[in-house]
């Protein structure tokens, strides 16, 4: 029979996380954002690796270009489009999905008098893979077709008025550069605007992106909208909105625009989380929403999403406790 040391130590040498038991001893609670910086954190902006209909500024222009240009990229894409160039927008980005998704489309040749970001210049000087390779294949497309593509931007979240703020850029996370799998987070937050409006998103038991692959989207956590508790569930094969894994504990109508502070407890050995949430701050919380789902506990980061383009929010005030000494819920 294994003892506690050979279990773990077999655990560690496969590469899992062993989460915590209930009676583990606590650990004091660390904070998660300095007020200055985005250390600790990783951004993945989904337009970096893709082009939406709306990132062709210039649909007609564009499909002249690739139908009759001359220039060496335009002749090259003919070739990888096979000559069949659809004046669609949408279908004329997924035809260039396709190929930023591909192999590499650079060639000196192929950029001769183009004016590449510096950015680009790095990428190309790296030699990428996997998604830093689609990024350099939608940078080389938008240099080239500096006036028919949008260009993406190169950060989704900033530091402003020491919160963790959302640029409102296009959908995408930012997610903590640790894993973590039993856990109380204590965060305040507040949603400035949208255009299109969507509450705020918190994911938890996300899959951390692998080196060279490709991000599920929004990291294939289990989401919970701040403050009012709506909910999603983004496990590949779900995608919705995680029905009788919810509980609405209670109906609240918390004006978003105002800051809250907001207590999420989770256990992932359990498959389950709690939020919480106050307002004014400083008042005494009421449990908003629950989740449960042994199936979907993982340990993984914890990420801000930005729904969509044009959402901006507000985060500060970031602790996580682990292995917490109570499972109850301390601001209610």
């Amino acid at each position: 029979m294994w003892n506690a040391f050979s279990r773990r130590e077999f655990v560690k040498a496969a590469g899992l996380a062993l989460a915590a038991s209930p009676g583990a001893k606590a650990q004091p609670a660390k904070s998660l954002f300095d007020g200055k910086t985005l250390n600790g954190w990783i951004q993945i902006e989904n337009t970096a690796t893709s082009l939406a209909r709306g990132g062709i500024a210039d649909p007609a222009a564009l499909v002249s270009k690739l139908t009759h240009g001359s220039d060496p990229m335009s002749v090259y894409l003919r070739g990888r489009l096979e000559g069949s160039i659809n004046t669609d927008p949408a279908a004329l980005a997924k035809d260039l999905n396709q190929v930023i998704a591909g192999p590499s489309i650079y060639e000196p040749a192929r950029v001769r008098g183009v004016i590449l970001r510096p950015e680009t210049g790095q990428l190309i000087q790296a030699n990428p893979r996997g998604q830093e390779l689609a990024r350099l294949n939608k940078l080389l497309l938008e240099d080239t077709y500096s006036r028919e593509l949008a260009k993406s931007a190169l950060t989704g979240w900033t530091v402003k008025d020491g919160a963790m703020a959302s640029t409102g850029s296009g959908r995408g996370v930012i997610y903590s550069a640790k894993d973590y799998s039993r856990f109380r987070l204590l965060f305040t937050m507040r949603h400035i605007s949208g255009n299109p409006d969507h509450q705020a998103c918190v994911l938890i038991f996300c899959t951390r992106p692998q080196a060279g692959e490709k991000p599920l989207d929004a990291l294939a956590g289990i989401q919970f909208q701040v403050p009012n508790g709506g909910h999603w569930d983004y496990r590949p094969g779900m995608n919705n909105n995680g029905g009788a894994e919810f509980t609405t504990v209670a109906k609240t109508h918390f004006d978003v625009h105002d800051w809250s502070r907001v207590e999420i407890l989770a256990d992932a050995s359990k498959g389950t989380a709690r939020m919480a949430v106050a307002q004014p701050v400083g008042s005494k919380a009421v449990e908003v929403l629950a989740f449960k789902d042994p199936a979907a506990g993982k340990a993984g980061p914890i990420a801000w999403q930005m729904h969509n383009a044009g959402l901006i929010d507000n985060y500060k005030d970031i602790t996580i406790e682990v292995d917490p000494k109570s499972d109850d819920l301390t601001t209610v």
